[in-house]
Formats: structure tokens, sequence, C-alpha cells
């Protein structure tokens, strides 16, 4: 049994996370192995997040006016959560295909960007192309027009040349002897 003060370390501790991140996952990890627990954790700092399992009372005491305390209050079975700062897209992601290949990993709620969702949302959120792909599309959205734009106009020149070169082959300007 741990002693008040580490209790209370534990508590300031996972206080700190949860303040500093912006997205949390809850999740349930019922009969997981240590070697699946092990790729769960590799695979959520691949993407830049951090793993956490807690006591129930001890999360629901650490999320006390925080934004997380919505979702960590009243929490049943065995809970973990999993946060970054940065990308919940990426974390999402990370985490639904852990759980397809484990199902005894299930969700429980979510935050992100401070909003309280649920578990359909953390699925919509997972099927959502990654930061680096909106990005390439949108760069590309924008230079599309830029695109079309120079071909157009090098289009107009193209074509006076090419209207100009047909009517010298076929000598059709007179020699004005200029």
């Amino acid at each position: 049994m741990k002693k008040k003060e580490d209790k209370k370390k534990e508590i300031d501790a996972l206080r700190g996370d949860l303040e500093r991140s912006k997205n949390l996952f809850v999740t349930g990890y019922e009969k997981l192995k240590v070697s699946q627990d092990f790729e769960l954790r590799k695979a959520i700092r691949g993407v830049g997040g951090q793993y956490r399992v807690v006591k129930n009372n001890l999360a629901e005491l650490a999320s006390e006016g925080t934004p997380a305390g919505q979702v960590l209050k009243d929490l049943k079975g065995m809970t973990s959560v999993a946060y970054t700062a940065s990308d919940p897209v990426a974390l999402a992601k990370a985490l639904t295909t852990y759980a397809k290949a484990n199902p005894s990993f299930t969700f429980k709620a979510g935050i992100v960007e401070g909003r309280v969702i649920d578990i359909k949302a953390i699925h919509e959120l997972a099927n959502m192309p990654s930061k680096e792909e909106i990005f390439a599309k949108l760069l590309y959205m924008i230079n599309a027009p830029a695109q079309r734009l120079a071909m157009a106009i090098n289009a107009v020149g193209r074509n006076v040349a090419a209207a100009i070169d047909q009517g010298v082959k076929e000598n059709k300007f007179e020699d004005r002897g200029v």
C-alpha cells in the first residue's frame, strides 16, 4: 500500500501532465500481456504521446479543476490514459490501430483541444488524414490555380509563335521592303 506522500506525488505528477496536454484519451486495458503493453507504449511514443496506467480515484483527484476532470470522474474498471500536447489525430490512429489488434483494449472517452469527445468521435478522428496529408492537399490547392494561370499565359505566347511560324512556312507575309 502506498504512503500518503507517494500518492500526493503521483497526483501532482499526473495533474501536471493533464494541465500540459490538450489531448487525452481514456482507455480500458483488461487482460493485456506485458508484451502487448510494451507494443502499445512503443506505438504511443512513436507518435509523440505518453501513456500511463492510473488508479481511478487518484486520476479523479488529479483532474479536479482541469478540462480532464469531466472524463476522469466516476471511472470503473482498469483505466489508462494516453495524452499528447501535439497531434491528436496521430495518437488516435495509433490507439485505434492497436485496439483493432487487441480487442481487450477499449476506449472510454477523450478530450481533444479541451473539448470532450465520445468513442464515436475518437474513431472519426482516427480516420482523418494526418496533419502532413492535410498540408500537402492544401499546398496543392493553393498551387494548382497558379500552375493553371502560368500555363494559360504560356499558351497565348506559344499559340502566337505557332501562328507566326505557320504564316512564314506558307509565305503569308509579304515583303514590304522596310
